[in-house]
């Protein structure tokens, strides 16, 4: 077991070098966790835990280091035994398996040899197919061992071999497993909009539709397009993001869909979207936190959600995609609440919203100054009476704008309509029905035109 100081001095260097140390306990359990997960991202998660968990960090980073010894990864494995051996150096994990690195990495060599010579068979032999298969496997060897700009470099040559259209969706997610890794959400777009150009039918669309909007759905995330997130994510069925468990589980479409929905979308579309969505709601019965902060919220419960939301704030952290947006999403939904709590009023006491969104002993006045600021909330403070009023609107200024408007709208109308007139009168009109006899457009007939009136005088000189 690691005692305080060891656990001190890790967290001290990660703090140091910028990393996230939650100090709080989570809810989840870790072995629950992690078994949602398959593939690469099973070492991701554990590792990140171990590095930012207090509470987990020794049980995390040794669950780490098992997965990895499980994996032909080398480096992941020294990454995660230079965690342990500073963090619990009395755990047998964080004694270094030489033995096993070296088995590990000359079969690493004699598998990429072996490979390797295999793809340069089949590039003799021209079998298109067979070349696809060999750069595949090959990609795929190469990932698995941690070299993914080699393993991408290799699914980029698989591309021009493809002639079928599943073969490029095949290319795709092999190409899109790379940019998640490498957190490149710019190509993901690219990538897909790679493989919606190839489309044929609705039958493909279905097939893809869930993936795409998984992994689109990350890039949004990440790019802090909440609302646009959180449309992916609230469309793709329970029984296919099963599948995808090398990306994310089940319990993550709940979490991330409903607080990107809270954090984006107003109270209607949060009942019609989230609470009552047929396909959503079985999400949200492995998250019933969600549903239940997401109905307080539509019910009008605002500290309640906000209290709900803050005793899995510590879990959320943890996340390696949440992790470094649960600030921000919290900020939204915390704004929302409070402009939703004061609309039925003109004016309200800062004591009530103290005891309402405050913590004990703290004043809500310097974020409410900062709401107003950039426009969230349309009120002013009354510093001497504590109050926080609504800004009442001019409805005569505003009746008056908008008749000026609809004036000038009708005038610019009926100059265009005498404008016409004149035209028509002046017979300058020009007629459709030439243009329709060749079966060319405005521009098209125009340029035609041009075309025949260059070569009259042309010829007339």
């Amino acid at each position: 077991m690691a005692d305080s100081s060891q656990l001190l001095t890790f967290f001290t260097a990660m703090d140091n070098q910028g990393g996230l140390v939650i100090k709080d306990a989570p809810k989840l359990d870790l072995d629950l966790y992690i078994s949602n997960y398959t593939g690469r991202t099973r070492f991701e998660r554990l590792f990140s835990i171990g590095q930012s968990s207090v509470v987990l960090c020794v049980d995390a980073l040794k669950a780490a280091v098992t997965e990895a010894k499980r994996g032909k990864d080398v480096r992941r494995y020294r990454e995660a035994w230079e965690c342990i051996r500073v963090a619990a150096p009395n755990e047998p994990e964080a004694q270094f398996d030489q033995a096993w690195a070296d088995k590990t990495e000359k079969a690493n060599k004699l598998e990429t040899h072996r490979l390797e010579t295999e793809l340069k068979g089949y590039k003799n032999n021209l079998v298109k197919e067979s070349i696809r298969i060999g750069y595949r496997d090959l990609g795929e060897h190469l990932e698995s061992i941690g070299d993914l700009t080699a393993a991408n470099d290799n699914y980029t040559r698989m591309r021009p071999e493809a002639s079928t259209h599943a073969h490029l969706f095949d290319w795709a997610k092999h190409a899109i497993g790379i940019s998640l890794q490498k957190r490149d959400w710019s190509s993901i777009q690219s990538n897909i909009n790679k493989m919606l150009s190839g489309s044929t039918g609705e039958e493909d669309l279905k097939v893809q539709q869930p993936y795409q909007k998984t992994v689109l759905g990350l890039a949004n995330l990440h790019g802090e397009k909440f609302y646009d997130a959180a449309k992916c994510f609230l469309e793709v069925e329970l029984s296919v993001c099963q599948q995808y468990s090398n990306i994310m589980s089940p319990n993550d479409m709940a979490t991330y869909g409903g607080l990107l929905a809270l954090a984006s979308m107003d109270r209607s579309e949060l009942q019609s979207r989230v609470l009552d969505s047929p396909s959503f709601r079985n999400y949200l019965e492995l998250e019933p936190h969600i549903r239940k902060a997401t109905s307080m919220f539509v019910n009008g419960r605002y500290s309640a959600c906000l209290a709900t939301l803050e005793s899995y704030r510590a879990d959320y952290l943890l996340d390696i995609h949440l992790s470094r947006h649960v600030k921000k999403i919290y900020s939204q939904i915390r704004s929302k609440c409070i402009v939703q709590y004061f609309i039925p009023f003109s004016c309200v006491t800062l004591d009530s919203l103290d005891k309402a969104f405050a913590k004990p002993g703290e004043s809500l006045e310097a974020e409410l100054i900062t709401m107003i600021k950039s426009g969230a909330l349309k009120a002013r403070i009354d510093t001497v009476d504590k109050l926080l009023m609504a800004i009442s609107t001019d409805r005569r200024a505003e009746m008056q704008a908008n008749a000026l408007e609809a004036a000038k709208n009708y005038e610019k109308e009926a100059l265009e309509r005498i404008r016409r007139m004149n035209i028509v009168a002046a017979d300058l009109e020009v007629k459709g029905t030439a243009r329709a006899r060749a079966g060319l457009g405005g521009d098209q007939w125009f340029n035609e035109t041009r075309r025949q009136m260059n070569q009259g005088e042309a010829a007339s000189g």
